[in-house]
């Protein structure tokens, strides 16, 4: 049994792939009316990708020590000339995250979401093989192709439902991207022009080789991929298209857009620490003073813009900007400590934000309740609350002078009102939940990299100027939610409760208690991400992991 699990394993790291592709083609066979038929094939697929990707954590994380990798040869060829596929310990986590938010927001939209257009459920299913084809692929030229398709099946679910407003955040978007794309193609041929290679672990070794009158074409190359790379991730002054882009898109597809800025973070991410190694090396580092402080300006900027934004939808767009800042900053210190913290960061934010997006809607829906609209116990509430009648002495009073003790909280809001209350705590970092952890574990990395128990190194000023920026994000964090939750909760007194339905709460309470789950189980979470940063700062594994993969032999070959 043990023989066939480890024999079969290596071939799960191409089904977050397959699925989800295979999935989309009978949904397409299916054609448009059979919605229903549809919509539960979708669930289902998202369901079971949600599980691959959990199965694969786990045997990535059960491997012993540095050698946690799983290495997949599609088409047999070996390396560098084939294509490579390889799960590690990070994109692992990327694909638990992607499948997570995903599942929870395909949910939401079977509420009625998923009927405002054509073509939503096949969109959605080539929206995820885009996103787990980015975390898994070893070569940059596939990269780029999992990034068009993940971009083209978003252009189609930004516009999903139509209307002026997402036409025309749409088009800034759609041009946003094809120019980053260009980029993406033009740092790609630069570096396959000084290093022959396309293969990210084979890159990575030859950079070691290149001699020094191509150092300045290599930084280049390298220059306008990151530049490609931190628009999709919104770095300021790149970031302008996030905030019009997903407060007009439907909120199941902007909670699934909060991880798309997390695919430009994850790139960054592991070819910098590929290629540029922190450590004395094949190349010396090289961009990383640009991430720091790109990183602090983008943490600024969101905060900022969180502070001035009216409107909840834009406040969720800040602070998803707020989130890309923080990791940013973080990354580009290049520290395992700092890296490690900033991973919980980024499963602590990312389902949070994506939460909030949902919230979003069900909030506003209230908005849009008629006043005519009476509960069936309006009447004995009339008769219980006289306005003619005086109060009992010592009772608080309302604005209409109507008693306030006694009088029932709809479910609705009671929900609501609790479920902001969470994506306040975990957006801002409060405690008790996931968005403190992860916090705490990057402010105590800045404060002392090398652990506790050791001398501690000061932070330096991008270091301190970072952990300044992270209170002070919160702070205002913590001003704006509460100045929108008063607005929506407290002051609006005569407002009717909307009416929710139990697959809309649901995504909501399943992100929500992934949140809080992560704040339980924060010490073999933060284990968990101590060993992804320990490898990504030491690509050595990663690269003989992949150069050291061997084709299969063909059966004719292998017969006597």
């Amino acid at each position: 049994m043990r023989h066939w699990t480890e024999s079969l394993m290596p071939h799960l790291i191409v089904a977050p792939i397959l699925l989800p592709m295979m999935t989309a083609a009978l949904m397409l066979l299916m054609g448009e009316r059979r919605r229903g038929a549809k919509a539960l094939l979708n669930v289902l697929s998202s369901a079971l990708g949600l599980g691959a990707a959990v199965v694969l954590l786990l045997w990535v994380d059960a491997q012993p020590g540095p050698l946690a990798f799983g290495v997949y040869l599609p088409s047999n060829w070996p390396v560098p000339y084939g294509i490579v596929l390889v799960a590690d310990r990070l994109s692992a986590l990327m694909l638990v995250l992607a499948a997570g938010t995903g599942l929870a927001s395909v949910l939401f939209a079977m509420a009625r979401w998923h009927r405002a257009g054509v073509h939503f459920h096949p969109l959605w299913q080539i929206q995820l093989m885009g996103l787990n084809g980015a975390f898994l692929t070893g070569d940059l030229f596939n990269l780029f192709v999992f990034f068009e398709v993940m971009l083209v099946a978003s252009y189609g679910l930004l516009l999903h439902g139509s209307g002026r407003a997402r036409v025309g955040a749409g088009l800034h978007y759609i041009a946003i991207n094809l120019l980053a794309s260009s980029l993406f193609l033009i740092g790609a041929a630069m570096l396959y022009g000084v290093t022959g290679t396309l293969n990210m672990a084979d890159m990575a070794q030859r950079l070691a080789q290149i001699p020094a009158a191509d150092r300045g074409l290599l930084q280049a190359g390298a220059a306008i991929l990151g530049l490609a790379f931190l628009t999709k991730a919104a770095m300021w002054p790149l970031n302008f298209w996030l905030v019009p882009a997903y407060t007009a898109a439907s909120a199941p597809v902007a909670a699934l857009f909060a991880i798309m800025t997390k695919v430009g973070l994850y790139a960054v991410l592991r070819l910098w620490t590929l290629f540029f190694p922190a450590d004395p090396g094949a190349a010396a580092p090289f961009g990383g003073d640009a991430l720091v402080w790109g990183g602090l300006a983008t943490l600024g900027f969101g905060a900022l813009g969180a502070l001035a934004s009216q409107h909840l939808g834009r406040l969720a767009g800040f602070s998803l900007i707020v989130s890309a800042g923080t990791l940013l900053a973080a990354i580009g210190l290049r520290q395992p400590a700092v890296t490690s913290g900033a991973l919980f960061y980024l499963l602590s934010s990312t389902l949070a934000v994506s939460a909030l997006f949902l919230l979003i809607e069900l909030i506003e829906r209230s908005r849009e309740v008629e006043d005519e609209a009476i509960r069936p116990d309006s009447a004995a509430e009339d008769a219980a609350f006289n306005p003619d009648e005086p109060a009992p002495a010592g009772v608080n009073l309302d604005d209409s002078e109507q008693a306030l003790v006694g009088r029932a909280i709809p479910a609705a809001m009671a929900f609501l009102g609790l479920a902001f209350i969470a994506c306040t705590l975990l957006v801002t970092g409060l405690p008790p939940l996931s968005g403190f952890v992860a916090k705490f574990a990057l402010l105590s990395a800045l404060l002392n990299p090398a652990g506790l128990g050791v001398a501690a190194a000061s932070p330096g000023p991008a270091g301190w100027s970072l952990l300044v920026l992270l209170i002070a994000s919160g702070l205002a964090s913590t001003i704006a939610l509460s100045r929108t939750g008063i607005r929506y909760f407290w002051a609006a007194q005569e407002r009717p409760a909307p009416r929710l339905r139990v697959i809309e709460c649901l995504p909501i309470v399943g992100l929500l208690a992934a949140c809080a789950t992560l704040a339980v189980l924060a010490q073999p979470v933060l284990r968990y991400t101590a060993a992804t940063a320990a490898a990504l700062h030491q690509p050595a594994h990663y690269i003989d992991a992949v150069l050291s993969a061997r084709p299969l032999p063909s059966p004719s070959s292998a017969s006597p």
